[in-house]
């Protein structure tokens, strides 16, 4: 009988925060500061659930926290996604064999 209950509590939940959004806000968003939030959260929820995975995905520790630090560096310094994560993964081996 739970099972049933967690499943309809659920659809429920999905169905109201899918659908509540569109009818209740009719009219254009014109608050800026409403805007910016919509804007960043896909990319903050992507953040949130990818962030564990970088730092635990090597199976040590300090190699992924390494690997992590690189990879803010190097995108800093405007290089491109595939030769961070290839200097990333290149970061991760290295510190795995000390």
């Amino acid at each position: 009988m739970n099972t049933w209950a967690y499943i309809l509590v659920t659809a429920l939940t999905a169905f109201l925060i899918r659908t509540l959004p569109l009818t209740l806000i009719r009219k254009p968003i014109r608050n800026t500061f409403f805007r910016s939030f919509l804007y960043y959260v896909p990319y903050v929820t992507l953040a949130v659930m990818t962030f564990p995975s970088m730092i635990t995905a090597a199976g040590k520790l300090p190699a992924g926290i390494a690997a992590f630090v690189l990879g803010i560096f190097l995108s800093y310094r405007w290089l491109g996604l595939l030769p961070t994560a290839v200097f990333c993964c290149l970061c991760v081996f290295l510190c795995s064999l000390l």
